[in-house]
Parts: structure tokens; sequence; C-alpha cells
């Protein structure tokens, strides 16, 4: 850096921005159900709220690293939340399904766009010593945001209506624009690289078929069996391999996947999906479960999430600032226990079970989630030189929303799958009391699946080692 930056101003200026977007990828979660009746679409159609928004998320994050390093931190900040404040305004608006879902995606380009600029301005600005605190304040906004959208999701939908979870986000988009203006400088030097459209081609189909692919299950009577999704996840997967040994070709790379030759970072990331998967399905699954056969309402969904919500949040500064003085795996091997007898209980829950031992399960899992996530995306980034920082964390939220399609898509398709499977075996008329047993094997057989990542999580924990960048040299007022 040639110049003095006031990085704490930066770093307010991302939160305000980064806990709004942030906060709509989970927002709609608990009003998918009033969704469906307000325009009579289906289980499989509402999904796509949550899945097709990360999925424009997945299909964008790779060119996210070429962007940054083609324009400004500012003209990136302040165009992506411009972008985001017409998808709300859309959104708001809508009067039929596809409006609504266009609104979502053009949401999802501003949200997909605004993580990585933010992270990768916060790798540049602070020592590899203190990013552990800076990375967990700013996990209030990562962890808490998506986890709280639940909770304030039930409340704004019974009293106000569902369109108020768009109209409420509105002026704070506003002002977080106005915030930029003012007080937002630019970080890093613009390089202007070499753009490869072939990369940017494959890639988006890659990633894209794979969301798409995965999200599809569901919908599809065949499920996995289905030869219209192993052709479209098998034409992913050829042209993800066709990707990764382009990058390995090119000078320079749309995102340089020898990220991957660093040992802490392939480790971090594998720990880093595993949770991301583990907390957008429970967000889905678990509120599904709540107001089905628990008979519960919106708005006491949420505030039975709440608790968790909260806790995940505030957390995280702490558990920034013990990654820091600590290292990673005081934090991740507890973490993993834990998450492994959480997926446990739940692999287990029945209608009959009460309130309070739900949420401290859920209070369970969000600590361990913030025990876990942000020491591991946090020491994954710590060991790239400088140089990759843009493609580490490129690649880093990239599989961020693949992780959570393909965790809710998985979790929702194992739940609807065995739940069928129960009620084929039953004579008709199928009572309510049925209906639930077969929501409760589904949300059993999905929490097995689960149990399965977690345990593996745990074992990569065990290898895990705290890791600092070679390269790293600063002079901003931290």
């Amino acid at each position: 850096m040639e110049q003095k930056i006031n990085s704490r101003a930066i770093l307010i200026t991302f939160m305000i921005g980064a806990f709004f977007a942030i906060l709509n990828e989970t927002l709609l979660n608990i009003a998918l159900t009033e969704l469906m009746a307000v325009f009579n679409i289906d289980a499989p159609t509402v999904q796509w709220l949550a899945t097709g928004f990360m999925l424009v998320m997945g299909v964008l994050m790779p060119i996210s690293a070429i962007l940054i390093q083609w324009f400004t931190t500012r003209q990136m900040f302040i165009g992506v939340m411009t972008v985001f404040l017409i998808g709300t305004v859309i959104a708001a608006c809508a009067v039929n399904f596809p409006m609504l879902l266009t609104g979502r995606m053009i949401q999802a380009v501003g949200t997909g766009l605004l993580i990585p600029i933010i992270m990768n301005a916060l790798l540049l600005l602070y020592r590899p010593e203190v990013r552990g605190k800076i990375m967990g304040t700013f996990g209030l906004v990562i962890m808490f945001a998506p986890a709280i959208g639940p909770t304030l999701s039930g409340v704004i939908v019974d009293l106000l209506g569902w369109r108020w979870l768009f109209i409420t986000v509105i002026p704070f988009a506003v002002f977080s624009i106005l915030f930029a203006m003012k007080y937002l400088k630019n970080v890093g030097e613009v390089t202007r690289p070499s753009v490869d459209v072939l990369s940017i081609i494959l890639s988006s189909i890659g990633i894209g078929g794979i969301i798409y692919g995965f999200s599809s299950v569901g919908e599809d009577p065949e499920g996995f069996r289905s030869l219209t999704i192993i052709s479209v996840l098998l034409v992913s997967f050829i042209s993800l391999l066709l990707f990764v040994i382009r990058q390995l070709k090119l000078d320079e790379p749309l995102l340089d996947v020898r990220v991957f030759k660093y040992k802490n970072y392939s480790k971090g990331i594998a720990l880093f999906i595993i949770v991301i998967m583990a907390m957008f399905a429970s967000e889905i699954v678990m509120p599904m479960y709540l107001q089905g056969p628990l008979g519960y309402s919106a708005k006491l969904a949420g505030l039975v999430l709440l608790p968790g919500a909260l806790l995940n949040g505030l957390m995280s500064p702490l558990m920034g600032t013990l990654f820091d003085k600590y290292g990673p795996r005081k934090l991740m091997i507890p973490g993993s226990i834990v998450l492994v007898g959480v997926m446990l209980f739940f692999s287990n829950i029945n209608p009959s079970i009460q309130v309070w031992s739900f949420i401290i399960a859920y209070i369970l899992l969000m600590l361990s989630i913030s025990a876990m996530m942000m020491p591991a995306q946090t020491n994954a980034l710590n060991e790239l030189p400088k140089k990759l920082y843009p493609h580490g964390t490129a690649i880093a939220n990239t599989l961020q929303p693949v992780a959570g399609a393909l965790g809710v898509s998985i979790f929702v398709s194992i739940m609807t799958q065995s739940r069928k499977s129960f009620l084929e075996g039953q004579s008709a008329p199928v009572s309510e009391q049925i209906q639930n047993e077969a929501m409760t094997q589904g949300v059993h057989h999905a929490y097995w699946f689960a149990l399965a990542l977690c345990v593996t999580a745990l074992i990569i924990s065990l290898f895990v080692k705290k890791a600092f960048a070679p390269d790293y040299d600063q002079e901003s007022e931290n």
C-alpha cells in the first residue's frame, strides 16, 4: 500500500452492505410455506427461491477474481449493491412467482459478487496474526445474517406479510450505497489481466449445471435415476474438468486452481463445504418439520430458532480471537465433535420432542458451526501468498453456494423420497398421524447422511495445522 487507509471505516461499510445482502440467502426459508399457498405452487418449485439464489451466486463467483483485478473496490461495491437494490425492488413488487424469482435472481447477482470483493479487501487490509479477529467480526454478518433470517422472516410474515421481507431491506440498501459513496476507499491495485471467455463459459456450465442438476432431483419422480438429471450432471462435471485443465495451462487463469496445492487450504475448504451443507440444509429442513409434524406457526418456528441464531453471530468475534490465540485445531476438533452429536439427535427426532430440547440442540448446532466455519476459511486463506488472494477467496465463495445448494437439494431429496416410500406402503385414506410419521422418517434419513458428513469433518479437523502466508506485507492503519 502506498497510502494510509482507514481500515475501520472500510470494514463498517462492508458490514452494513453485506448484512442485508447475505440476510436474503435465508430470509425466505420460513415464508416458503405461505408462498406456496399465495402463488399456488408445490414444494420443489418454491425451493428455487433458495436454490436458484445460490445457483446464480455460484455461477458468478468464479468471475469475481477477474472483476476484482479489473475494477476498483469502490466501483465494485457500489455497483453490486445497486444491482442488489434493483432486485429487491422487483421482488417487493412481484405479482406472480416468475417475477418474484426474477427479483431473487437479480439480488443473487449482487450478493454473489459482493462477498469475494469484501474477503479479498480484508486479506489485503489486515495482517495474518489479527485476521481471525477481523474475520470473526465480519462473521457477525456472514454467520448472523443467514442464521437470523428464518427468525426474522417468521415474525415479518406473520405480522406484515411476505412482501415486507423485501420492503424492509430497501432503505438499508440505499443507506449502504450512500455510506459507501462517502467513506469507501480503494484497496489493492487494478491490474486488468486478460479475460478468457472459454473459461467463463466452462465454469458457468459446470457450476450452474451441478446446482441445477441436484436441485432438480426433488422435482423428478425418478430422482437420481432420471436420465435427464444424470445427463446434466455428467455434462457439468466434464465442463468443470475441462475448466480445471484449461486453468492449469493459462498464464493468467480465471481461477488459479493451484491454490489446492496448499494442504491447509484444501483441508480448510473441505471443512467449510461440510459445515455449509449442514447449516443451509438444517435451515430448510428444520423449519419444514417445525411447521409440519410439530404444528408450529411460522412466527413460533422462527422464535424457536432465535437463541441459536443469536449465539451463532455473537460468538463469531470470540471464535476469531480464540483462533488468533490458539490456532484452528482447538476450535475445529471440539466443534466437529459437537456437530456429530447434534446430527445424532436430529436423526432421532420425533413429533413428541420437547421444545426446550430442540432449542438446545439448535444452539449447539450453531455454536459448533461458529467454531468451525470461520476458522476453517481463515486458516485456509492464511496459507496463500498475496497474489493468490483473489483466486482463493473466489474459489471459497464459489463453493459456498454450491455446497449450500447441494446440501438443501440432497437433504430435501432424501427426505422427500423417504417420505414417499413410507406413504406408498400405507392404505388410503392416509391420516395426519401417518403423514407425520412419513415426514419424521424422511428427516431421519436425511440426517443420517448429514451424520456421515460430520464424521468426515471430524477426521479432517484432526489433521489441520495453523497456517501463515510467507509474503505478507501491510502498512495500512489497522
